[in-house]
């Protein structure tokens, strides 16, 4: 068996989104936040500015949460109040697992957890999770790829 054997196993599903503005993007976000629990895990990958916090912005709306989202890239970790808290984690100057930020209680904890930049902490990942992907097509549209590791999520993108 190969790694793309492997990797084919693992995905078992994924969809394409494509978002001519902002603002669609957060709609696509609350549509995936309606359908999360306690204790989700979502990867959010894709360059700078590609959107991944807007599409935070929709997932937070979805939870309730009142304040406003931004990016937590200088503190790493934000966290939010809502019907299920939402931990936003942004790793984008996380250099690896040498500095003591105990980030598996988040995505262990009582809310839903999106990280951005999730290669940083690859060793810690938990096997299943929703995967969002962010593509620059130009200034505002973009290009949304959401794939599915393990069942639980798969029945997530089905609903999508």
């Amino acid at each position: 068996m190969t790694e793309s054997d492997i990797l084919v196993m693992v995905i078992k599903m994924e969809k394409h989104f494509e978002s001519n503005q902002p603002i669609d993007t957060i709609q696509l976000g609350e549509k995936v936040g309606i359908l999360l629990n306690e204790s989700d895990v979502i990867l959010l990958t894709g360059d700078l500015s590609a959107g991944k916090t807007t599409i935070t912005k929709g997932i937070g709306k979805a939870l309730e949460v009142k304040k406003v989202i931004n990016s937590p890239t200088f503190t790493i970790v934000k966290e939010y109040s809502g019907r299920i808290p939402l931990y936003h984690l942004d790793l984008y100057r996380l250099d690896g697992l040498n500095q003591d930020y105990d980030l598996e209680e988040y995505m262990n904890g009582n809310g839903v957890c999106v990280i951005e930049w999730p290669h940083q902490v690859e060793e810690i990942l938990p096997d299943e999770y929703l995967e969002i992907h962010l593509e620059h097509k130009d200034e505002t549209k973009r290009r949304i790829t959401i794939r599915a590791y393990g069942k639980h999520y798969e029945e997530i993108l089905k609903k999508l």
